[in-house]
């Protein structure tokens, strides 16, 4: 028995929270340890101590709510996302995620005090730090120090473009805490919007994710020399910004040597010295991002890469370096999550079906940890980190019920004695 009001308060939470740090064109920007991530965070810890939840916060920034259904039980069921953004982002990316996942416990809690459900375990909502990586990078950083991926303190001394590390950044906004978080995990799940095409181009309700593609980056200096862009002639100049140029479109144009589909890359991220109208610039720092679905791709991609970077550097003579980092293999959601969702969505009358995930999403980081459930609804034109990212209430609606059930079955056991994959397909079976 649900109670019918409950999708009515979560559309009005979520519409009110997309005001913090709004932009012109119905987007958000509230970049990691920003005042307007502090807003966002404010207003989650708000939420849970008007539901009587205990918060705390972790030595990472993340914060987590925990909803007691069972007093002393030793496990919990982790729930949520992240409340940061991209510069100039949609409002849909990370924050459905949390206010769906608030809204859900909220909701699984009633059902068990009234009776109509029963639970074996707590159950702990969740908001990560600095899940995008737009300021502060690697992405995925407050789950992947959570779950053992990351080391905290090389995490804490990373800096932002402007030189503020991160322990700085937390500590300004208040949210470098010294809890623990749960210790003791009987499931993940996560709900986001699908960032693709697929679930809306085939009319269907729900994705569940049953694994993500192999991922790395380049992490890729250029060094040329300062000059005068009047004064210098043109045999002579060493332009650290033309080089830059043309590993841009390398990168681009190496998918094309692959069938379609398989590989997507980018440049996402450019920082130019000195930057000035009349300077050639001396340096270009960049991040080339590469993902696929099978890691020889990739690996193929970046070697072909790295050697056309080398012949750059030589025709310009440039100094150029193109380092490896944020390497992810492929993860594999476990199947009895995939029949959760499928029981769940049967009941609820939804659509289903099985995606991948090209994105990496906290639930990545928590299914090397935990058995993991990652649930998508469908975005509109598949677009994403930018202002324009739309999901329709009604979408939203369907996702916090599908939720609701999800976690209703979770804090009841439904993934206990369930090992949690590796990183090969046999391990998902």
């Amino acid at each position: 028995m649900t109670d019918p009001a409950f999708t009515d308060r979560f559309l009005t939470d979520f519409h009110e929270v997309a005001r913090i740090g709004a932009t012109e064109h119905q987007g958000v920007e509230r970049q990691a340890a920003t005042d307007e991530d502090r807003q966002t965070r404010d207003w989650f810890v708000a939420f849970a101590q008007r539901h009587g939840w205990r918060v705390d916060v972790d030595g990472i920034g993340n914060v987590f709510a925990t909803v007691e259904l069972v007093p002393g039980a030793p496990a919990a069921v982790l729930t949520g996302s992240h409340l940061d953004s991209q510069p100039r982002a949609g409002r849909f990316d990370g924050a459905y995620g949390v206010l769906a996942s608030l809204h859900a416990a909220a909701e699984v809690e009633r059902l068990v005090r009234s009776g109509h459900a029963e639970a074996t375990h707590n159950l702990v909502v969740v908001d990560w730090f600095n899940e995008e990586g737009s300021r502060f990078a690697p992405s995925i950083m407050g789950s992947s120090v959570y779950a053992g991926l990351m080391d905290r303190e090389e995490i804490l001394a990373v800096r932002d473009i402007a030189g503020t590390s991160v322990r700085e950044a937390l500590s300004s906004i208040g949210y470098l805490g010294d809890a623990a978080g749960p210790t003791d995990l009987a499931a993940y799940a996560e709900i986001h919007i699908e960032q693709g095409r697929i679930l809306e181009r085939e009319g269907i309700a729900i994705g569940a994710v049953d694994s993500s593609w192999y991922t790395q980056k380049l992490d890729v200096e250029v060094l040329g020399e300062q000059s005068h862009t009047g004064a210098t002639a043109m045999e002579d100049r060493r332009d650290a910004l033309v080089g830059a140029s043309r590993v841009t479109l390398l990168v681009r144009d190496i998918c094309a040597e692959f069938p379609p589909g398989t590989l997507v890359s980018s440049v996402g991220q450019m920082t130019v010295e000195p930057n000035s109208p009349i300077v050639v610039n001396s340096r270009v720092h960049l991040v080339a991002d590469l993902r696929a679905n099978d890691p020889a791709i990739v690996q193929e991609a970046r070697d072909r890469l790295v050697e056309r970077i080398a012949r750059v550097a030589e025709e310009e003579r440039l100094d150029i370096t193109a380092t490896d980092f944020d390497v992810r293999p492929n993860r594999y959601f476990p199947q009895e999550g995939i029949a959760v969702q499928e029981r769940v969505a049967n009941a609820l009358g939804l659509s289903m079906r099985r995606v991948q995930t090209m994105a990496g999403h906290d639930s990545v980081a928590l299914n090397t940890i935990t058995p993991s459930i990652m649930t998508f609804i469908p975005s509109v034109d598949g677009v994403s980190h930018c202002e324009r990212e739309f999901t329709t209430d009604e979408d939203m609606v369907q996702g916090v019920r599908m939720l609701t059930g999800v976690l209703t079955e979770l804090v009841g056991g439904a993934l206990d004695g369930v090992s949690y994959p590796g990183t090969a397909p046999e391990d998902a079976r």
